[in-house]
Parts: C-alpha cells; structure tokens; sequence
C-alpha cells in the first residue's frame, strides 16, 4: 500500500507541473501577441427596431424630382459591379473594426450597441474571462455590467466546490436535542427520581421552578448532564467557521447579480461574440460617449491575468433637438403716452352740507390716504400728473335734484382741499430741495406743478345700493325681494318714498346710505418725456426663450411645457423629441416648407408609416438643403428610408 502510494505522489507532481507549465506557457504567448479583447461596433443601428421589423405594404413609391416629373423608387438596391437592381437582401458582417458610429437619440434615450469580441487565443477550458466596459460620459464615469466567460472545466471546478461546501453543510446538526442521551436519561430519572419519571406521559404543564422544588434539580442541570458535549462542542465549531469554509471551498463563486453574462464555453474554437446594448438617458451637453474595455483572467479562482484595454470605441449622438431654433423671439408691446389710475375714498357731510369736517366718522383716515397717493404721484419719476378728476356721489335721501347739486358741491370742495394740500406740499419739496446752481451759473427753483382739478357730480349712488342689498348678510330674503320691486319704479324720489315705508329702511339709512357717499378720483398723468401717443416696443420673451434653452438641454418635458402653446417650429422639434408625431405633423404641414420643416415632416412620416410622403420631403430638404443628404445617416427613421428605397445613389 505505502508503495503504491510512493509511485502515485510523482505522478500527481508531474501532472501538477505539466499544468502549470501550460498555463504559464499560454500566459507568455498572451503577453507576448499583447492579447485582449476587442469592442467592435455590431450590425448597422441607425435604423429603428421597430422600423425594421414593420411590413411596408408598398415597394414602389411615386414621388416628384427638382423638375416636377414623376420619379419610380422601388425598394431595392444597385449592385455594385453590373449596375443592375436587385432585390436588398444583403447579410451584414458580424462586426465591423470602426472606431466610432453616430446614433440617434429618440425620446430622451440612446442605445450603445456594440460588440465584445473574444479572440480563440484568449480562451481555455480552464479560464474564466472577466470583462469590465467602462463608459466615459461628460467629465464622469461608469462601470458597466461585466461580462463573464466561463470555461468549462472551471465551471466544473466551481461546483465541485459547491459540492464540498455543501457536505461540510451537511454535517452540522440544528436540532440540538440530538446531542442528548435520552435513554440513559430516563434510565436515571426512572431508577432516582420516579416522581419525575412518572412525568413521561403526563401531558399537564410543569414550570422550571415546581420542577426543581420538587426533586432538587432544574430540568436544565439534568439535560446538560446527560448531553454529549463533546459532539455538541464540535457541532458548535463547525458554525463557526461556516464563512472559512466558504471561501475554502468556493474559490469563485457564480454570481448572478449585477452582470450582463455568464455563459459556459465549450469549446474554445474561433472567436466568440457577444452583442452588448446599453441604453442611457440624455443630459444637457451630452455629445459623445466613449467605451472602453478592460479584463482579467482567472483560474482556480485566482486572478493570473490582466489584459489589456481595449482602444476607445465613440459614440457620437444625434438629436432632434439639433434643430432648435434659438434666435430671440420678443412681444410686441404698445406703451400708450396717457395712463390712468384711480382711487375711491369714503367721506362723510354733515347733513346737507358739503365742507370738510375730519372730525366725522373716518374723514381723517381716508383724505390722508388720498393725500399720500398724491404725494407719490408728484414725486414719481416716470409720470406726471395732467389733471384729477373728482366725482363725489350722494345717498338717496332727499330730493334727486338737491342731492344732485349737493354732490357737486362736496366735490368741487375736496377738490379744494386738494388743491390747497398739493400747494403746500410743493412748497414743502422746494424748501426741501433748496436751489440749485445750473451749468451758466443761473439759480434754478424747484420746477411747481400745476394740476386742474375737474369735479363732477355723479348725483344719488344707486347702483351701489344695489350691490350692497345683494352682499348684505343682516336683511332676509324677503327684505331684499321687497326692495328689488321697489328698484323698478322709474321716479327716484317716488321710489325713496316707498322705501321709507319698509322695514328695514332704518338699518339701510343708517348702515347702507353713509358707504354710498364715496367720492372717487381719476388721476390722469403721462409718461416723461414721451412725445408720442404711442409707442412700439419689444419685449424678450422670456418663457419662449426658456423653452428654447430646455430643448437645447434636451430636458423634453419642459421644453413641451414652454413651447407647445405657440405651435411652431420649435414647438414641432419637442413633439418629434417626446414621440409626439401626430401632433409634431399638425404643426409642421402648417409651416412654410424650408429645408428644415421637409426634413422633420420626412422623420414624422417615417414615424407614421406614411412612406412616400417621408421620402419625398426628404428629397425636397437635400434639394434645397444638400448637407440633409449627410445627416439622412444620422436619424434611424431617415437611414431607413435612404437603405429601403436607394435613396442619395448619385451622392
């Protein structure tokens, strides 16, 4: 047996040695050939999945050239060599070695597609390939999900460590009782205690404290005496070490989350591919986005290889919101010479009489009130004043005519007292200002203001009354009915008359009436040194503007937000941005057809499966527009129609 055992150990070695020496020799080729993988840009993307995945019901389509005659495009390509047309049923390669492709963002989103290229030199059944894409986006960074590449005598390696982890598992016991020698356990409570032996089959429920009261020993003292604590104190180690015995067995784990791949190889002949799509959101300035890869080499699950980056592949992206349209766009505005404000005061007259007296009711509050007004309209720096007009209003007790001429009268004297007011206060500013010497030496005074006051009498304020009937919270619906049949009695004084003889006419006398004696003023000012009547003015609009910006920024909602409401052409571009076709269509057929609006009516009727008309708007933007003919390439729905149909053949 020792002999046998002698002869086989060398042979282990040898074997050991002949592997390693493998792997180092294939390690050396790698390091020497600079191996790695490559990324590769896929099959063609430009056009849409969708897109391609349509059935188009038609294969040729009529559309009008530069001259108006009528153009035949079948739905075919021109085979290089002979010229001829043939059916496009071309087999695109697997990959292509570009560094770089244009793509199209669509509603917020870009796909970056491309292709992770594992040369056969790089795989072996015992390796497992790791492999990070990296994306470079604005001034920041990002790691993709990894792709993994498993061999599969490394796969069987990493369960063959699952397999041992799994019997170690095994081998701890949970149930905790096992531990126990319950017969020899019995056999002394049966033989020492038979009270408590007695308790076997008796189902009635005992505490901790009867049991040891009864027989002097808790019924913990007597399990522990009669478990096996060596086997429970190895059972107890081997939990412990779980997590030791983990990363023993499982060298490598399988790891399911957080990675694009993990697929077995099987056999390590010709390249393996592997299509790779990140989809990311748009941000403001997003220009380009470049990816780059990098990986390592495992075996045993140790890491024996770094490999090396790959170069760059760039992704340069293409959006609709290219198109904005971010020249300023401004109000018109029309900014009259003449303005108006005005303002209305409660004042109360002795009965039949129309001087100023502060001291009744709020006469003091209210004429300071207008006196402030005043004051702020002398000294304002836009306007001045060109004339006040005063019309003071009457209550309806007493004759129409009386109350007519009493009105006039409490006018014309707080214009007046006005007047006087505006006198003094002038003074006051020229005191304040003092004189002030000009440039020839000439003392200039404080320059005084003239206004007219203009006072009208607006007579009984009955539709005042009115209004404060409807709102009065005190008067009952029958009250207020009473008083709407006595409104329609043409005669003012007759109608004054009736009312005397309602109920409620001492509380409308004496709370309504004294609120209908107002007096109201009209300031009628103009602008400074303003000449004209009129003048026309531009004003940035802001929110269009703003709109602009969050196209531009390709935040599309907002850009909705702000824009939609004007229906035009910017408003068209965040339509198409959002998927918005229908919509984005309505606006642009009501367009002027420049280069511009052809070329976005060709991407919305792509959209909208309206083939012909896509294709002849776009013909008619590279007519009037031929760089159209170059960016076609850029928008999926515009490649798909220049590859469906042939388009852009002489260019």
């Amino acid at each position: 047996m020792k002999s046998a055992l002698c002869r086989l150990i060398p042979v282990c070695f040898l074997v050991c040695v002949f592997v390693e020496c493998g792997t180092q020799k294939k390690l050396n080729q790698l390091h020497r050939n600079e191996a790695k993988a490559q990324l590769n840009l896929g099959n063609d993307m430009n056009a849409l999945p969708e897109i391609e995945r349509r059935d188009i019901a038609r294969d040729t389509l009529k559309v009008m050239d530069d001259d108006g005659k009528e153009l035949l495009i079948m739905k075919a390509i021109r085979e290089d060599e002979t010229g001829e047309m043939v059916i496009n049923d071309v087999i695109d390669a697997a990959y292509v070695t570009a560094r770089f492709r244009n793509v199209s963002e669509h509603a917020g989103k870009v796909d970056l597609a491309f292709d992770i290229v594992v040369p056969a030199s790089i795989q072996d059944s015992r390796w497992q390939l790791r492999f990070y894409p990296d994306m470079y986006i604005l001034d920041d960074s990002l790691r993709l999900d990894p792709v993994i590449i498993t061999g599969n005598t490394y796969r069987k390696e990493q369960l063959r460590g699952y397999q041992q982890y799994e019997r170690f598992l095994s081998r701890i016991v949970s149930d905790s009782t096992r531990f126990i020698n319950l017969r020899l356990l019995e056999a002394f409570l049966e033989r020492n205690i038979p009270q408590l032996y007695s308790f076997k089959n008796d189902s009635s429920y005992v505490d901790d404290g009867q049991f040891l009261s009864c027989f002097g020993v808790s019924e913990q003292q007597a399990i522990e005496h009669y478990t096996n604590k060596i086997a429970k104190s190895l059972n107890d180690h081997r939990k412990s070490i779980l997590d030791k015995k983990y990363r023993k067995y499982v060298k490598s784990p399988i790891v399911s989350e957080g990675i694009r791949l993990d697929t077995v190889m099987v056999s390590d002949k010709g390249d393996f591919v592997y299509n790779y799509v990140q989809t990311i959101n748009t941000r403001p300035r997003l220009r380009k986005v470049d990816i780059v890869l990098s990986g390592d080499i495992w075996e045993q699950g140790n890491k024996i290889y770094d490999l090396n980056k790959s170069e760059p592949l760039t992704f340069y992206i293409s959006s609709i919101s290219a198109f904005a349209d971010d020249r300023e766009r401004y109000i018109k505005k029309v900014i009259e010479r003449r303005v108006e404000a005005n303002t209305a005061c409660y004042v109360d007259f002795d009965l039949g009489k129309s001087d100023i007296n502060l001291s009744l009711g709020h006469n003091r509050e209210e004429m300071a009130r207008i006196k402030t007004n005043l004051a702020q309209l002398m000294e304002n720096k836009s306007f001045d004043l060109d004339s006040i007009v005063v019309t003071a209003f009457a209550s309806p007790e007493g004759k129409v005519s009386v109350n007519e001429r009493l009105s006039e009268a409490r006018s014309i004297s707080i214009s007046r007292y006005l007047d006087a007011f505006m006198q003094s206060y002038q003074d006051s500013l020229e005191i304040a200002n003092g004189l002030t010497i000009g440039e020839s030496g000439d003392i200039i005074k404080y320059a005084r203001i003239k206004v007219p006051f203009i006072s009208h009498s607006a007579g009984e304020n009955w539709d005042m009354l009115d209004m404060l009937i409807i709102r009065d919270t005190l008067m009952s619906e029958g009250q207020k009915s009473m008083y709407s049949e006595l409104s329609l009695i043409p005669d003012l004084d007759d109608r004054e008359q009736m009312m005397q003889k309602m109920p409620s006419y001492n509380y409308m006398r004496s709370v309504l009436y004294p609120r209908l004696r107002t007096v109201k003023f009209d300031f009628h000012l103009h602008r400074k040194g303003m000449v004209k009547d009129t003048v026309n003015t531009t004003v940035l609009d802001t929110v269009y503007m703003a709109g602009v910006k969050a196209l531009k920024d390709m935040d599309y909602n907002l850009a909705i937000k702000f824009l939609l409401p004007y229906k035009d052409f910017n408003a068209a571009v965040a339509c198409l941005a959002t998927d918005r076709n229908l919509s984005a269509l309505q606006i642009l057929e009501s367009l002027h057809r420049t280069a511009e609006v052809n070329y976005l009516l060709a991407v919305a009727y792509s959209r909208t499966e309206e083939y012909q008309k896509a294709v002849q708007c776009y013909m008619d933007a590279c007519r009037d527009n031929p760089s159209y003919v170059f960016r076609g390439n850029l928008d999926p729905e515009i490649s798909f129609l220049i590859k469906t149909y042939g388009l852009n053949k002489d260019e």
